[in-house]
């Protein structure tokens, strides 16, 4: 894919004050709101033939495949001190494409400042990617951040490309309404701005999803993802989509292929020194 910004490029030289003005910018420059080049409804976790099967209808002749919307899984693995980003593109639930890239990591793990670490080595993964994706789903914080830039919509921003960013952790804001007890498995409560968050106070930046759930949460749970909007998403859209591409697995099946994919070419990369 082409970077539009260039200008926003990691740049790992910079120091804190610089890259935290960096992202100011980028989040300036992000659309926090819908503008995606297809229907948010027609993204799944599952083809559409698979859904006919379940429901005793023949399948169709594979048309309809075609035309779904391809969506990218982003993950990242390290070796020693170089940064594994393996993208896994997939239609209709079916992959299309793997691809992958190294790169050093010239810094170390700074809360907040993660795209200045990997960053580089996502975007060259995404010079390999040949098909175009519609939406990709990144490993990561979006909007939930301290300056509302995280790695999803650093990177969404670069390429002007739908992302939403999804972590295992909250990473800075707080839920509006902390749910009482558990919840089950496709709930959600709104994550919002507090102090230590550049938007206005109460502003959603992303959702609590609880994408998986053992049926007995007291005796053993499973902890909800951060899903937030990186670049041309809404927060709830954002969520939506996450859960729509959930398939009975915590992660979403774009981001939980890319991680299986990540370990793989993390092994390959670590044989062969």
């Amino acid at each position: 894919m082409e970077v539009v910004h260039p200008e926003f490029a990691p740049d790992a030289s910079l120091s804190r004050e610089e890259m935290e003005t960096l992202q100011r910018d980028l989040a300036d420059l992000a659309a926090f709101a819908d503008d995606l080049p297809v229907d948010p409804g027609t993204v799944r976790a599952t083809s559409a033939d698979d859904a006919q099967t379940e429901l005793g209808e023949a399948s169709g002749d594979g048309s309809a495949n075609e035309a779904a919307p391809v969506v990218a899984g982003v993950d990242q693995a390290f070796v020693d001190d170089r940064a594994v980003s393996a993208i896994v593109a997939l239609r209709d639930g079916e992959v299309v494409e793997r691809v992958h890239a190294v790169a050093d990591t010239e810094i170390p793990y700074i809360p907040g400042l993660l795209s200045f670490r990997e960053g580089t080595a996502i975007l060259r993964a995404f010079e390999e990617l040949s098909v175009d994706p519609d939406l990709a789903l990144v490993d990561g914080s979006g909007r939930i951040h301290f300056r509302e830039a995280g790695i999803a919509t650093h990177v969404g921003v670069m390429l002007d490309l739908p992302t939403v960013g999804v972590a295992k952790n909250l990473l800075c804001g707080h839920l509006r309404d902390e749910p009482e007890g558990y919840m089950a498995a496709g709930e959600r409560a709104p994550v919002v701005a507090d102090g230590n968050v550049t938007a206005p106070d109460g502003t959603v930046i992303g959702y609590a999803l609880q994408s998986r759930q053992y049926d007995n949460p007291e005796k053993r749970h499973v902890n909800p993802l951060y899903v937030s909007p990186g670049h041309r998403v809404g927060a709830e859209t954002a969520a939506d989509l996450a859960w729509q591409l959930s398939a009975g697995y915590k992660l979403p099946e774009p981001t939980r292929r890319a991680d299986a994919y990540a370990d793989e070419v993390k092994a390959r990369v670590r044989s062969d020194g």
